[in-house]
């Protein structure tokens, strides 16, 4: 027999302390405002791209408040 065919994929055990993550776990969300209805819509990651009242796929980012500036040369 060759070393491929002996080869035993390890099996997972069963253990009492799970390090696993919660998959639904609250992750930060970003505000987005409707192309269509003007309404601000959160989303977070893997939620669908749709507004939540009228269903517009066109949504737009907000714009930071914070301060950006840039160097023009």
């Amino acid at each position: 027999m060759s070393q491929r065919e002996s080869y035993v994929p390890p099996t997972q055990q069963p253990s009492s302390q799970s390090t696993a993550i919660p998959i639904d776990t609250p992750g930060p969300s970003t505000q987005y405002l409707c192309g269509d209805c003007n309404q601000k819509v959160q989303l977070k990651k893997g939620d669908p791209i749709r507004c939540k009242e009228c269903g517009h796929r066109v949504l737009y980012k907000e714009r930071t408040k914070r301060m950006v500036q840039f160097e023009a040369r």
